[in-house]
């Protein structure tokens, strides 16, 4: 049998405009070369051949324009769960993402069997050629996504692509979010029904989700929790399944939504199914379009649920936002390196990254969006995702933020194990509005890359907080028997904590940051010894870093004058022994010595 597909993102480059004039025709023998890879596992043992277009069907050029296909599409669950996406994503996304195409913009079939596709991937639109091969059983059935017009390949295709991209058919699976937003660059949101983290309005949220998807705004699919087996035979659902939501509609109070099962078939068995005859009105039916007895005939996985058990039975929301729904937009690509910080930043932020976000808010209020997504290079990484990620917004005018609840954040952030984040700031009232975004992860194990894309109804600016440090140095110590004094309420031991001297030689900023025991509540203080010259207004006496904190403080001064200082690190109480960090941060050299 011939080999498919290559490796995960690592081949793939960005989409740029001259890739529109792409070659689309092979060298002699090279159908079947594109992306080859042998299939994995248990679909291997189930592929008997691979057919090309041609060879399943003659389609013209015309054949090629999307259709509402709805009651074709299904999926033969190769564990390839992203036809819910797929659905949506080609039904109602404005631009073809196939190539190559006509002058009229329409992708047009191929006789020499290469194809583009354009796929968002890991920040930025990509380019993903494919042959036109696809995986047959013995019976010539074919073992992939598609519509059973069989004019209608462009299913095939684009399942093709995104499955080179995530490394075969075999993939782990995704979820509908993801998968939307790489087919179409809409902005991923997910709504959790039922966590102890997020308030669910199950009213406001009904209304939100009626109007936007009628204004053609939004995308929604949904999935359903964990649950038995014998609850999703009972019920009609499958466990942790996604969904798409076809339509949304009210009636006399009612409130209901249209949902396809992506396999085609299994339907919703309580309220409203097909066999709840006595719920079905003929008004109600008029209404909706729909007649329980005709349905009886043949599932097509097609159901409507009411909103009500749609809340109780299912988990999730997700929604593919138009990105056109803002004026403004910007990015920036960027890497956290693990060896940046500790493992967990439930103490410090400073070594997280952090962006400045300055927005011109007009009359009337206006919404900014931020959205942050993990770049995915790995297969491992995307079936066993580790990496719990989240965005932390604080305004105080674009400072650095050291501390997590101090300055309480302005939007707080739930971490969660997904490539994408969205965080939403609403703002009211009109003048200029400044934010500090912290990215953030729950233990971070691993180098991370990552894009933040910020989408606006108004102007802003957007940029990452420099540093007017130039100079770092860290000194090493600890607070071990006679030298764990503790603070300077215990007056007779605080003297024989560790002190350090320091020696500036111009003005400039200081920046100082104590790492201590997690268990232990840490401070410094720091003591003019001598100024060389006039220090004027800049000059002090003692300068401290205010409460003691776990685990880490710091103290940052703008501007102090040239002279000799003394640092004491200490604990909140005597005898807590420990290692300890202080780090000098600096725009100039400086001299260090410890005293004691």
């Amino acid at each position: 049998m011939a080999s498919f597909f290559v490796c995960f993102t690592s081949s793939l480059h960005p989409l740029v405009q001259w890739d529109m004039g792409l070659n689309f025709t092979y060298r002699q023998g090279g159908r079947g070369k594109e992306g080859e890879r042998e299939r994995g596992g248990r679909e291997r043992e189930r592929v008997f051949a691979l057919y090309n277009l041609m060879s399943i069907v003659l389609f013209s050029i015309l054949q090629w324009e999307p259709k509402l296909v709805f009651l074709n599409l299904r999926n033969f669950k190769m564990g390839v769960p992203i036809l819910a996406g797929l659905i949506l994503s080609i039904c109602f996304s404005q631009h073809s993402i196939i190539y190559p195409q006509n002058k009229k913009g329409e992708p047009e079939y191929n006789p020499c069997g290469k194809y583009m596709v354009k796929l968002h991937i890991n920040g930025v639109p990509r380019k993903v050629v494919i042959d036109d091969l696809l995986p047959v059983d013995h019976n010539g059935e074919l073992l992939c996504s598609y519509s059973n017009n069989k004019n209608e390949l462009w299913v095939s295709l684009i399942e093709k692509a995104y499955m080179k991209v995530m490394g075969g058919y075999d993939f782990p699976g995704s979820n509908s979010n993801i998968d939307l937003h790489a087919l179409t660059g809409w902005i991923p949101e997910r709504i959790a029904m039922h966590s102890d983290n997020q308030t669910f309005n199950k009213d406001s949220s009904f209304r939100m989700l009626y109007q936007r998807f009628h204004k053609g705004d939004v995308l929604i699919t949904t999935a359903t929790g964990v649950m038995t087996d014998e609850e999703g035979e009972r019920w009609g659902l499958v466990p942790t399944h996604a969904y798409a939501v076809l339509d949304i509609r009210e009636y006399k109070g009612l409130r209901f939504l249209q949902l396809k099962n992506p396999w085609s078939h299994l339907r919703w068995k309580g309220r409203y199914g097909e066999n709840d005859i006595k719920s079905w009105t003929p008004e109600l039916q008029k209404y909706l379009n729909f007649d329980p007895r005709t349905a009886q005939k043949i599932d097509n996985g097609i159901f409507w649920i009411a909103w009500e058990d749609l809340y109780k039975y299912y988990d999730v929301i997700y929604l593919s936002w138009n990105p056109g729904l803002f004026k403004e937009s910007t990015c920036i690509h960027s890497t956290w390196d693990a060896k940046q910080g500790p493992v967990k930043d439930a103490y410090s932020l400073a070594n997280n990254p952090q962006y400045r976000l300055e927005v011109q808010c007009p009359q009337g209020g206006a919404a900014v969006w931020i959205l942050l997504s993990r770049h995915i290079t790995d297969k491992d990484d995307f079936a066993h995702n580790q990496e719990f990620i989240t965005m932390v917004v604080y305004k105080t005018d674009g400072k650095k933020i050291y501390y997590p609840a101090d300055p309480p954040p302005y939007v707080d952030g739930i971490r969660i194990n997904s490539p994408h984040y969205l965080t939403k700031i609403t703002l009211t009232s009109p003048g200029t509005h400044t934010f500090t975004l912290v990215v953030s992860q729950y233990e971070k194990q691993n180098t991370i890359h990552y894009t933040l894309r910020v989408y606006s109804a108004c102007k802003f600016t957007f940029s990452k907080i420099p540093t007017p440090y130039a100079v770092s140095k860290r000194m090493n110590g600890q607070w071990k028997g006679h030298s764990a004094g503790g603070c300077g309420n215990f007056r007779d031991t605080c003297k024989n904590n560790p002190i350090y001297q320091f020696q500036m030689d111009k003005t400039g900023p200081l920046l100082l940051e104590l790492r201590g025991p997690r268990q232990y509540s840490v401070g410094l203080e720091v003591v003019t010894i001598s100024s060389i010259g006039d220090p004027g207004s800049l000059g002090f006496q003692k300068k401290n870093s205010g409460d003691y904190r776990c685990g880490f403080c710091y103290l940052e001064i703008e501007n102090i004058p040239p002279g000799t200082y003394n640092i004491i690190p200490s604990t909140f109480l005597p005898q807590q022994e420990g290692p300890f960090f202080l780090d000098f941060n600096t725009a100039i050299p400086l001299k260090i010595s410890q005293l004691q």
